[in-house]
C-alpha cells in the first residue's frame, strides 16, 4: 500500500485560513510531482508507438471533484505533453488543461484569467518543484505538496505534508473547503447523492 499523510501518522494537516480560502476561485495543479509522485511508465507498442502511463491517486480526484462542487475552477497546467494527463483531465471534467512542453505556464494561466474573468488573487496554485516557482510567485495563494523542493517551499503560503500522487491533492482540496466551512455539508452532500435517498421509487 502505497504510504501517505493518512497512514504515516504525521497528524493533522494545515488548513487554510478563511481569508484565504475564501477568496480562491480558481485552483491551478501541476501533474507531475503533485497529481502524480513524478514518475513515468515509457515504453512501446507492438506498432513500434511510444506508450506513456501514470500512476494517479483516487482520492485527489474525489478532493477535485468536491472543489467543483462548490464552484470553483479547476485547472491543469503541466510542463509535459502527456495523454495519460489529458485522460485524466476528461475524467475529471477539467476543461482547462494546458500542457507546454516548454512549461511556459505563465501564459497558460493568463489566459484561464482572461476567460473566467479572475485576477492572480484569486488563483491558488499547488506545485513542487522549480517549473512552478514563477506561478507560484504571482498566485494569491502559493501551496506546495509535502515533498516539495526547497525554492518553491520558500514562497509557499501552504505546505501540506502529502507527497506528491499520494494524496497531496486531496490534502490541499480539504483546507481549502474547510478553511471556507464548506467541508463538512460537501461531505454529507456527496453521500447523499450516492446513496438514493430522496430519489422517487
Amino acid at each position: 500500500m502505497t504510504q501517505s499523510r493518512r497512514d504515516e501518522g504525521l497528524g493533522p494537516s494545515p488548513v487554510l485560513s478563511e481569508e484565504n480560502a475564501k477568496k480562491i476561485r480558481l485552483v491551478v495543479l501541476d501533474v507531475d510531482g503533485v497529481l502524480t509522485d513524478g514518475g513515468v511508465y515509457i515504453g512501446a507498442l507492438p506498432s513500434g508507438e511510444s506508450l506513456e502511463m501514470k500512476r494517479f491517486d483516487i482520492q485527489d480526484g474525489l478532493g477535485v471533484r468536491l472543489l467543483q462542487w462548490a464552484g470553483i475552477e479547476v485547472a491543469v497546467v503541466s510542463g509535459r505533453v502527456s495523454k495519460a494527463t489529458a485522460i485524466r483531465a476528461r475524467e475529471l471534467d477539467i476543461t482547462e488543461c494546458h500542457q507546454d512542453g516548454g512549461a511556459q505556464k505563465i501564459s497558460a494561466i493568463r489566459g484561464i484569467l482572461e476567460r473566467q474573468g479572475l485576477d492572480w488573487d484569486q488563483v491558488a496554485m499547488l506545485g513542487d518543484d522549480l517549473p512552478d516557482l514563477a506561478v507560484l510567485r504571482k498566485v494569491g495563494v502559493p501551496a506546495v505538496v509535502g515533498n516539495a523542493t526547497e525554492e518553491v517551499r520558500k514562497v509557499a503560503l501552504w505546505q501540506g505534508r502529502c507527497r506528491g500522487g499520494q494524496g497531496a491533492v486531496r490534502e490541499f482540496c480539504e483546507a481549502i473547503l474547510k478553511g471556507r466551512g464548506d467541508w463538512d455539508a460537501l461531505v454529507e452532500a456527496y453521500v447523499t447523492a450516492r446513496s438514493g435517498e430522496g430519489e422517487e421509487e
